[in-house]
């Protein structure tokens, strides 16, 4: 991830990177209903953020006549910390693998940037209807639901990358409304969400201002602020077909090398590639071999109870570090610019070294290993 200038390129924006990510940072308020606080876990004002963070049911109960500019800025805080959501048992994939040059943890690392840019879309596009993203706020307790209730059912953990972890959390975040190999999920989608935001906003037609996006860039791809409603659009549908694919084909994700992320997880649990055969599409390409992993246990509900002394420390340092970055996102968006962005980026590199000891390091009753928590500290000096 390479840090730039506030000010956009001229050439126009492709990869579908930027949307999928956009909703990340946007910065919902707080923790997420049906989640509580970690004994470990600042409280950050949950009781009043979580109020104020309504519920994906509630918002799309909303007459689409009465969807306003205050129910964007509603939608738009509850899409930060959905997006916000996936980062951190991505990450605990992708770090698990013991090859960081493996074919599946390149494809990790990739969707873990994409949802990075993503993060920076959903913040700018909050920025620019005069909303301000709360990126700490929306910092998400493990296990528990997906934000907004979204995917009801759906219990994202975080552990070492197994099948059943890629299928049970990876693949469960990111299911289709109108899945290609599969039957169509019960429980409203991400993607249907985003079609209610996009509805919206071409309804309502609100005024968008530059001031205070963020232009960076991220991985492979561009932030860029967002303009029109043209750019509105085009960034929505990439957000949704970045991470579901389109209802045609699983390549129709803004992106000329890789599946959507639902099918790339489809392929790592399969074992083998997507392709189209006469009776539709199917995992039977070529082989995806099963990685070697890091054997990180799934971390229980509160974080590591009794850990040493050396594995405290190490806890706390992680989760110092991830704190930094989310006030990094907070101060990107309330004038930081894309030097507090470029901050966060560098110290989310630095989460790899304290996770990985973490990962080495055994259990007591030997049932795996430790791996990182994710619990957000309070800022120094508040």
């Amino acid at each position: 991830m390479s840090e730039e200038r506030d000010e956009p390129a001229v050439a126009p924006f492709r990869r579908r990177s930027f949307l999928a990510s956009a909703a990340l940072a946007a910065g919902a308020p707080a923790a997420v209903a049906g989640t509580a606080q970690t004994a470990h876990a600042a409280p950050l004002e949950t009781a009043a953020a979580t109020a104020r963070l309504g519920s994906v049911a509630r918002l799309m109960a909303v007459p689409e006549d009465g969807r306003d500019i205050d129910w964007l800025r509603s939608a738009l805080q509850v899409a930060i910390a959905l997006e916000l959501a996936t980062i951190p048992p991505y990450l605990c994939g992708w770090w698990s693998v013991k090859n960081p040059r493996h074919e599946v943890a390149r494809m990790i690392r990739r969707i873990v940037g994409d949802e990075m840019y993503h993060l920076g879309i959903v913040c700018n596009l909050l920025v620019a209807i005069g909303g301000r993203p709360q990126v700490k706020a929306a910092a998400p307790v493990y296990p528990g639901p997906l934000p907004g209730g979204v995917r009801a059912g759906v219990n994202v953990y975080l552990s070492g990358l197994g099948r059943d972890y890629v299928r049970d959390v990876m693949m469960a975040i990111e299911a289709p409304e109108e899945p290609l190999v599969r039957s169509a999920p019960a429980s409203p989608t991400v993607g249907e969400f985003y079609e209610g935001l996009l509805g919206a906003f071409t309804s309502v037609r609100p005024e968008l201002s530059v001031r205070g996006q963020v232009s960076q860039r991220i991985d492979s791809d561009e932030l860029r602020p967002v303009r029109t409603l043209d750019d509105v659009e085009h960034d929505i549908e990439v957000i949704r077909e970045q991470g579901e694919g389109t209802a045609a084909s699983p390549n129709d994700s803004f992106s000329q090398d890789a599946p959507a992320h639902y099918y790339a997880f489809g392929e790592i649990y399969h074992g083998r590639e997507l392709r189209q055969t006469a009776e539709g599409w199917a995992y039977t390409g070529p082989a995806v071999p099963f990685p070697d992993v890091r054997p990180m246990a799934p971390v229980p509900a509160g974080g590591w109870p009794r850990a040493s002394v050396h594995v405290g420390g190490t806890l706390f340092r992680f989760d110092a570090m991830y704190s930094t970055v989310l006030d990094s996102l907070d101060d990107a968006w309330a004038g930081g610019g894309h030097r507090s962005l470029g901050a966060g980026i560098r110290t989310m590199r630095g989460l790899a070294q304290p996770a990985l000891e973490l990962m080495e390091t055994p259990l007591p009753d030997g049932r795996g290993n430790y791996g990182p928590q994710f619990h957000a500290l309070p800022r120094p000096g508040r």
